[in-house]
């Protein structure tokens, strides 16, 4: 790998980083293209090119998985969920949740169980497969 190559994947993790932070903000890819130091679509192509996914699709999967927690570890309504984790509409939500789970969010959580494992193995193990949508949608 060259030394550009390298540096160019420093910078995406710093601006994927940042989306981790700021989830339940909207979307600011001229910041996050600042952060990586390239244009807007430069930094949209490159995203896609090194996480498979584009940062929307990835900003929408982090906050899936945050609902995925709220929802199996707490009682909040879902429409206080979709509101915590960053979506102004509980229709887009609903729809982006049962398109990343698989299933709507009442029904998640209504067959969900709370963890009794660490939070970094619970995350892992419920994480929505990016590949297992693509695959979907493919007919596979």
């Amino acid at each position: 790998m060259t030394r550009a190559v390298e540096e160019l994947n420093r910078r995406m993790l710093r601006s994927r980083d940042a989306i981790d932070r700021t989830y339940a903000q909207p979307l600011d890819i001229q910041a996050l293209a600042q952060v990586a130091s390239v244009s807007e679509a430069h930094y949209i192509r490159t995203f896609r090119a090194t996480y498979g996914e584009t940062p929307h699709r990835y900003l929408q999967r982090r906050r899936v998985e945050r609902a995925m927690f709220l929802l199996r570890e707490t009682d909040r309504s879902i429409t206080d969920v979709c509101l915590d984790v960053g979506f102004a509409s509980l229709g887009t939500f609903s729809r982006t949740f049962r398109d990343i789970v698989g299933v709507n969010p009442t029904d998640y959580r209504a067959h969900a169980e709370a963890a009794v494992a660490p939070n970094c193995f619970t995350m892992a193990w419920t994480r929505p497969s990016s590949f297992g949508e693509a695959a979907s949608r493919n007919g596979q």
